[in-house]
């Protein structure tokens, strides 16, 4: 394919695009062979972070494909670690290019932290710890911190953030500073030629990596067409990607990939099973489809590799506890009702019909295999026991109207709207009918309802919901990455405390002063990012998890079972398993780059 490029002088030699020490990944199982369209398939445009997993995972480092927790140099060379854990320094790959053809050097770095990053109008900075870069020579630059910055190399290997390693990798500065306030003078003049509301929304669009083709990237595959230009995102190999296979073949072996942009997680399931998709995992792999896929693996030319979860929870159910009504905010804040609700809810039902009798009640609550297990903390007020549920709920809410329903105290019905992301997950409309039936059996008129997952965040992200539901993540090694579930460091997802996540993340300045528990929470949570050393992360990380085993945010509804993914039987080099992840992510750290069709 690039080979008749070369010939045509529409591009270089290999010697001259690729760096003088390229990366070398080891395949899976053999050296590969050009050739082919990789296809796969997004449910909706909101759901196009998922190419992150496929093609979009390059940063400076990445994490190894069995997720150890240990990073190794991907985009850069070598990289060391000051002793005071304040300043972490990458050697680049010399004569690196991006994708259409230009350096990529230091100054790129430089110009992604300093002038993008922490620039106050692009980034609004909030609680943190202020960090700089800072150029030694064209391919060294060191990121210095404030203070101590523990989990810094790990959100290097992370995607999608705006302190994720991906992001950091991809503003270049050659393309990008046309758009930058700072770097040109006749910036108004660029905003009201492209029709944009001001530099920042101009400069913010150009850096979409999946609607923006015209951006440089330093990925294995590049846009050809975007995200909101039709029903397809096509993309073709980068003819100046940075990694080779052990003789010295340029990767990726694959040429193309294209993402189906499809609505329906049903049509998605009938371009599995009729053969049409090489590679997929949500929202196709539930459990109800598993015997669906397994009848026809052979005629639609596919198998399962096995994706080892890390969620701890199929469904981490959230009340608003940052309630915009204050009468209903405090009744959510009091933990009798909560576990009220809780002990309403008939999990070994919900497991039997609508998970195939798989995984077991389990709250929000560390894997099994974790070294951060509680079995307290996952069992608690998992036992179905209508009396007691009614107990708890009477000591809250006693006053009922002529229909069974809990009055609030001024009189009004309490009522609870469920919302969820339509689409993802195929078990959530059955789990949540079953629900809404346990917690109206005990008077608490509930209802739910599904919705697109970008106005899912946006509801949950402005508070406006009462409560909603998400798979509960932070089973394995991502709980230091991202302990939501147990303590509101982030909001979106994790929608019980909107206001509590502001004030830890504006430092105090905007949200709600959150109770002592949370403050502590947050204390420790400081503690673990402000250290590279395990121990000391895992023993204030296990308090993290006291507290929230004592005021109980947020319920479970059962233990994630085990996980799978559909593959092409002609795609080789896939591991036959692999961890499933958001924060590892899947397939990602396994190298998609090698990844080959087999010819025969």
């Amino acid at each position: 394919m690039l080979a008749k490029r070369v010939e045509a002088g529409e591009l270089p030699p290999l010697a001259e695009r690729i760096p003088m020490n390229p990366l070398v990944v080891d395949p899976v199982e053999e050296i590969g062979r050009y050739g082919g369209n990789l296809t796969s398939a997004i449910l909706g445009p909101a759901e196009a972070i998922q190419m992150f997993r496929v093609v979009g995972y390059e940063g400076l480092v990445r994490w190894t494909p069995d997720w150890d927790l240990a990073v190794i140099p991907n985009i850069a060379e070598s990289f060391e670690v000051s002793p005071d854990d304040r300043e972490f320094t990458f050697r680049l790959r010399e004569g690196m290019k991006w994708s259409d053809g230009e350096p990529f050097t230091a100054d790129d770095l430089v110009f992604a932290r300093n002038d993008v990053l922490n620039n106050d109008e692009l980034y609004p900075s909030g609680a943190g710890n202020p960090v700089r870069a800072e150029k030694i020579d064209d391919y060294t630059v060191t990121f210095i911190f404030d203070d101590p910055e523990g989990l810094f190399l790990p959100n290097q290997a992370r995607v999608h953030s705006s302190n994720a390693g991906t992001t950091l990798v991809s503003l270049p500065k050659h393309v990008l500073e046309q758009y930058h306030a700072d770097f040109n003078p006749d910036i108004d003049e660029l905003v009201d030629a492209e029709g944009a509301a001001d530099w920042v929304q101009l400069f913010l669009d150009k850096t979409d990596i999946w609607s923006n083709s015209d951006l440089p990237t330093l990925n294995p595959w590049i846009i050809i067409d975007p995200v909101g230009e039709g029903n397809q995102v096509r993309l073709e190999r980068n003819p100046y990607y940075f990694k080779t296979d052990p003789e010295g073949n340029q990767l990726p072996y694959i040429d193309r990939v294209t993402y189906d942009i499809i609505q329906d997680d049903e049509v998605i399931l009938l371009r599995v099973v009729s053969g049409d998709i090489d590679l997929q995992l949500r929202p196709v792999n539930s459990l109800e489809n598993r015997p669906i896929l397994a009848a026809d693996r052979e005629s639609g030319g596919f198998r399962f590799f096995d994706a080892i979860p890390a969620n701890m929870n199929t469904m981490a159910l959230c009340l608003n506890l940052s309630h915009k009504d204050e009468a209903v905010r405090e009744v959510f804040r009091n933990k009798d009702f909560r576990i009220g609700l809780s002990h309403a809810i008939n999990r070994e039902e919900i497991i039997t019909a609508v998970y195939q009798r798989q995984g077991e009640p389990w709250q929000c609550a560390p894997r099994p295999e974790s070294p951060l297990f509680d079995e307290k903390l996952a069992k608690q007020y998992t036992e179905y026991d209508v009396d007691l549920a009614n107990e708890y709920l009477d000591s809250v809410l006693p006053e009922k109207d002529g229909s069974g329903y809990r009055l609030l105290p001024n009189g009004d019905r309490l009522r609870i709207l469920i919302e969820f992301a339509t689409g993802i997950w195929p078990d959530y409309p059955g789990t949540l009918n079953l629900i809404e039936g346990y917690w109206k059996a005990v008077g608490v008129d509930t209802s739910v309802n599904g919705m697109d997952r970008s106005l899912f965040l946006e509801r949950t992200e402005a508070g406006d919901h009462d409560a909603a539901v998400w798979q509960g993540s932070g089973g394995l090694n991502d709980i230091y990455l991202n302990p939501r579930f147990y303590a509101p460091t982030g909001a979106g997802n994790a929608a019980y405390a909107f206001t509590w996540t502001e004030w830890y993340t504006s430092g105090g300045e905007s949200g709600e002063e959150p109770p002592e528990p949370v403050r502590r929470q947050f204390e420790l949570y400081d503690q673990v990012k402000a250290t590279t050393d395990a121990d000391e992360q895992a023993t204030a990380m296990t308090e993290i998890l006291q507290i929230a085993k004592e005021e109980f945010w947020v319920m479970g509804i059962n233990l994630q079972p085990e996980e799978y993914g559909v593959v092409s039987a002609a795609l080789r080099n896939v591991p036959d398993a692999m961890p499933n992840a958001w924060d590892y992510p899947t397939p990602a750290p396994t190298n998609p780059e090698q990844y080959f069709f087999d010819g025969e």
